[in-house]
């Protein structure tokens, strides 16, 4: 099982905490790597929530993430490659790193 790690960056230079998360596949793609991310993440804050209109979807959430990625919105950077193809296969190597790069957009356009 691959332990891959997520790091959440801005273009400010914002980092968030490192998050792993183990996949049992050595190669997956850049699509389904955000979908296990955003359903592991969705799972976690369902479980913390007590009232149900706070829950949230997982597919949706999924599908908000892709849009993001295809929108440029979001870069996903694998080590310290950007992929640009939701179904490019990226090999899990052992302590891979993922950085989700969150665009921020200028103010006023």
């Amino acid at each position: 099982m691959a332990v891959v790690t997520f790091v959440d960056e801005t273009t400010t230079g914002e980092r968030s905490a490192v998050r792993a998360l183990g996949i049992a596949e050595e190669r997956l793609t850049v699509r389904a790597l955000i979908g296990r991310r955003v359903a592991a993440e969705t799972a976690a804050h369902n479980a913390r929530t007590t009232r149900e209109e706070d829950r949230l979807d997982p597919a949706h959430r999924t599908e908000l993430a892709l849009r993001a990625f295809a929108g440029n919105g979001l870069l996903v950077l694998v080590g310290d490659r950007q992929v640009t193809d939701p179904d490019e296969e990226i090999d899990l190597a052992p302590g891979i790193e993922v950085t989700f790069l969150k665009l921020v957009p200028l103010v006023g356009g």
